[in-house]
């Protein structure tokens, strides 16, 4: 088994912000590998992260940005558990970068559970309409209309789109990253965007 230096045990603190014995146990069972111990964090926080998420979020911020010159802004309502965790430089950053993405990524809904009916059913019909006369099986039209249903919803829901700062992660794995990191379940309660002229 390798040796598990305090060195090591810095290097990862820094690198994923979990505490010291977390750490140390992590290099540990990954035998002294800093990937394979940062993994073994993920796992875990995101294990916590789950548990975490029925926990009651009544602290929070407004989170703001006024894109340069003015002309489009949002507003990003980020609760939290304590007003402890509020105050936090992660927190404050993590509220302003999601308001800066919803003045760029222009969502429409929070989340697919607020998305009405009849503009699902919509999106549906014209998905139908266009694989119409392709010849193909009516569960293999389904599966389409399924997948591209899916990736509308990545578009038009604000948690379930791709983050401007980080494209491989969508806002909830940013959102359960910073639950795994802070210790407290967080979430979006609502945004606002506003733009001269729209």
């Amino acid at each position: 088994m390798a040796e598990v230096t305090a060195q090591m045990v810095k290097e990862l603190r820094t690198a994923t912000s979990a505490g010291v014995n977390d750490c140390k146990k992590a290099l540990e069972e990954a035998n002294g590998d800093f990937e394979t111990a940062v993994e073994i964090l993920r796992k875990k926080g995101l294990a916590s992260a789950a548990k975490k998420a029925s926990r009651d979020t009544r602290e929070g911020i407004i989170g703001n940005y006024v894109h340069f010159g003015g002309k489009a802004a949002a507003l990003v309502e980020l609760n939290c558990e304590t007003d402890f965790v509020a105050r936090t430089e992660q927190f404050q950053q993590l509220a302003r970068d999601l308001a800066m993405h919803v003045v760029a990524a222009r969502p429409q809904w929070l989340n697919r559970e607020e998305v009405p009916a009849d503009a699902v059913e919509k999106e549906s019909a014209i998905y139908r309409e266009q694989t119409t006369g392709s010849g193909k099986p009516a569960a293999v039209v389904e599966k389409i209309i399924e997948g591209k249903l899916d990736k509308w919803f990545s578009d038009v829901c604000f948690l379930e789109q791709p983050f401007i700062k980080d494209p491989d992660k969508k806002i909830q794995d940013l959102l359960t990253d910073t639950v795994a990191s802070l210790g407290e379940n967080i979430r979006v309660t609502r945004f606002a965007r506003l733009e001269i002229g729209g």
